[in-house]
Protein backbone atom coordinates (compact mmCIF):
# COMPACT_ATOMS: atom_id res chain seq x y z
CA UNK A 1 0.00 0.00 0.00
CA UNK A 2 1.38 3.41 -1.04
CA UNK A 3 2.25 6.29 1.81
CA UNK A 4 -0.51 8.81 1.51
CA UNK A 5 2.12 10.93 -0.06
CA UNK A 6 2.68 8.75 -2.93
CA UNK A 7 -0.89 7.91 -3.52
CA UNK A 8 -1.60 11.98 -4.10
CA UNK A 9 1.59 12.10 -5.95
CA UNK A 10 0.71 9.49 -8.26
CA UNK A 11 -2.98 11.18 -8.57
CA UNK A 12 -0.76 14.20 -9.35
CA UNK A 13 1.37 12.67 -11.89
CA UNK A 14 -1.81 11.22 -13.84
CA UNK A 15 -3.63 14.60 -13.69
CA UNK A 16 -0.30 16.13 -15.48
CA UNK A 17 -0.25 13.83 -17.89
CA UNK A 18 -3.88 14.35 -18.53
CA UNK A 19 -3.88 18.00 -18.41
CA UNK A 20 -1.14 17.96 -21.24
CA UNK A 21 -2.98 14.94 -23.43
CA UNK A 22 -6.39 16.79 -23.23
CA UNK A 23 -4.26 20.54 -24.34
CA UNK A 24 -2.92 18.60 -27.49
CA UNK A 25 -6.50 17.72 -28.49
CA UNK A 26 -8.69 20.00 -30.36
CA UNK A 27 -12.25 20.66 -31.13
CA UNK A 28 -15.06 18.31 -29.40
CA UNK A 29 -12.91 15.13 -30.80
CA UNK A 30 -13.16 11.69 -29.18
CA UNK A 31 -9.63 12.16 -27.53
CA UNK A 32 -10.43 15.27 -25.86
CA UNK A 33 -13.90 14.06 -24.35
CA UNK A 34 -12.33 10.90 -23.06
CA UNK A 35 -9.36 12.16 -21.41
CA UNK A 36 -11.67 15.17 -20.04
CA UNK A 37 -14.26 12.60 -18.81
CA UNK A 38 -11.30 10.49 -17.12
CA UNK A 39 -9.60 13.54 -15.82
CA UNK A 40 -12.94 15.37 -14.35
CA UNK A 41 -14.00 12.18 -12.28
CA UNK A 42 -10.73 10.98 -10.66
CA UNK A 43 -9.84 15.17 -9.69
CA UNK A 44 -13.49 15.11 -8.28
CA UNK A 45 -12.55 11.65 -6.45
CA UNK A 46 -9.34 12.71 -5.69
CA UNK A 47 -10.17 16.22 -3.86
CA UNK A 48 -12.73 14.98 -1.99
CA UNK A 49 -10.74 11.79 -0.48
CA UNK A 50 -7.78 14.14 0.17
CA UNK A 51 -10.10 16.96 2.05
CA UNK A 52 -11.66 13.76 4.34
CA UNK A 53 -8.28 11.87 4.83
CA UNK A 54 -5.47 14.43 4.52
CA UNK A 55 -6.24 17.67 5.14
CA UNK A 56 -8.81 16.52 8.26
CA UNK A 57 -5.78 15.20 10.11
CA UNK A 58 -3.23 18.91 9.56
CA UNK A 59 -6.87 20.70 10.96
CA UNK A 60 -5.83 19.41 14.33
CA UNK A 61 -2.55 21.59 13.99
CA UNK A 62 -3.20 25.41 14.42
CA UNK A 63 -0.78 25.91 11.12
CA UNK A 64 -2.63 23.42 9.11
CA UNK A 65 -5.83 25.37 10.08
CA UNK A 66 -5.06 27.22 7.33
CA UNK A 67 -3.18 25.07 4.85
CA UNK A 68 -6.23 22.78 5.04
CA UNK A 69 -8.53 25.64 4.55
CA UNK A 70 -6.43 27.27 1.24
CA UNK A 71 -6.08 24.05 -0.05
CA UNK A 72 -9.97 23.48 0.19
CA UNK A 73 -10.67 26.43 -1.06
CA UNK A 74 -8.57 26.25 -3.92
CA UNK A 75 -10.59 22.59 -4.72
CA UNK A 76 -13.84 24.52 -4.77
CA UNK A 77 -12.48 27.14 -7.47
CA UNK A 78 -11.14 24.28 -9.44
CA UNK A 79 -14.52 22.45 -8.98
CA UNK A 80 -16.24 25.29 -10.30
CA UNK A 81 -14.04 25.83 -13.23
CA UNK A 82 -14.63 21.80 -14.16
CA UNK A 83 -18.36 22.70 -13.77
CA UNK A 84 -18.10 25.15 -16.01
CA UNK A 85 -15.95 23.47 -18.62
CA UNK A 86 -18.70 20.45 -18.38
CA UNK A 87 -21.46 22.78 -19.31
CA UNK A 88 -19.23 24.40 -22.42
CA UNK A 89 -19.15 23.41 -25.51
CA UNK A 90 -15.54 21.45 -26.04
CA UNK A 91 -15.29 23.08 -29.82
CA UNK A 92 -15.58 26.78 -28.88
CA UNK A 93 -12.23 28.62 -28.26
CA UNK A 94 -14.04 29.88 -24.37
CA UNK A 95 -13.36 25.92 -23.38
CA UNK A 96 -9.59 26.02 -24.66
CA UNK A 97 -9.31 29.51 -22.49
CA UNK A 98 -11.12 28.44 -19.29
CA UNK A 99 -9.35 24.80 -19.57
CA UNK A 100 -5.81 27.05 -20.00
CA UNK A 101 -6.66 28.87 -16.69
CA UNK A 102 -7.45 25.27 -15.31
CA UNK A 103 -4.93 23.76 -15.92
CA UNK A 104 -2.54 26.73 -14.72
CA UNK A 105 -4.27 26.65 -11.46
CA UNK A 106 -4.08 23.44 -11.06
CA UNK A 107 -0.45 22.56 -11.60
CA UNK A 108 -0.08 25.83 -8.95
CA UNK A 109 -1.83 23.54 -6.60
CA UNK A 110 -0.31 20.22 -7.21
CA UNK A 111 2.89 21.96 -6.62
CA UNK A 112 2.00 23.44 -3.16
CA UNK A 113 0.74 20.53 -1.77
CA UNK A 114 3.85 18.65 -3.11
CA UNK A 115 6.18 20.99 -1.74
CA UNK A 116 4.82 23.41 1.57
CA UNK A 117 2.09 20.90 2.71
CA UNK A 118 3.94 17.56 2.56
CA UNK A 119 6.56 19.02 4.59
CA UNK A 120 4.41 20.57 6.79
CA UNK A 121 2.13 17.25 7.30
CA UNK A 122 4.79 14.96 8.28
CA UNK A 123 5.34 16.62 11.01
CA UNK A 124 1.52 15.63 12.01
CA UNK A 125 0.94 12.75 10.55
CA UNK A 126 3.73 10.05 11.73
CA UNK A 127 5.77 7.94 9.21
CA UNK A 128 3.93 4.93 11.10
CA UNK A 129 0.48 5.94 9.90
CA UNK A 130 1.75 6.93 6.08
CA UNK A 131 0.42 3.19 4.76
CA UNK A 132 -2.85 4.08 6.86
CA UNK A 133 -3.72 7.32 5.83
CA UNK A 134 -2.68 5.85 1.95
CA UNK A 135 -4.73 3.11 2.16
CA UNK A 136 -7.83 5.07 3.89
CA UNK A 137 -7.18 7.66 0.81
CA UNK A 138 -7.71 5.11 -1.90
CA UNK A 139 -11.07 3.80 -0.24
CA UNK A 140 -12.28 6.89 0.28
CA UNK A 141 -11.28 7.98 -3.87
CA UNK A 142 -13.35 4.59 -4.70
CA UNK A 143 -16.41 5.37 -2.36
CA UNK A 144 -16.11 8.98 -3.66
CA UNK A 145 -16.31 7.94 -7.58
CA UNK A 146 -19.23 6.43 -6.85
CA UNK A 147 -20.89 9.50 -5.70
CA UNK A 148 -19.81 11.96 -8.40
CA UNK A 149 -23.36 12.27 -10.28
CA UNK A 150 -25.05 12.29 -7.36
CA UNK A 151 -22.89 15.23 -5.74
CA UNK A 152 -23.39 17.09 -9.19
CA UNK A 153 -27.29 16.09 -9.38
CA UNK A 154 -27.41 17.86 -5.71
CA UNK A 155 -25.23 21.33 -6.58
CA UNK A 156 -27.46 21.36 -9.31
CA UNK A 157 -30.59 21.85 -6.83
CA UNK A 158 -28.11 24.21 -4.63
Amino acid sequence: MPSIYDAIKEDHDSHRELLNKIEQTSGDSPERREAWNTFYEDVKSHAAAEEETFYSKLISETWGQDAARHSVHEHQQLDDLMEELNETDMSSSGWLTRFKTLKHDYEHHMEEEESEVFERAKKVIGEEHNEGFGKDFETRKKEERGLIAKKREDSLED
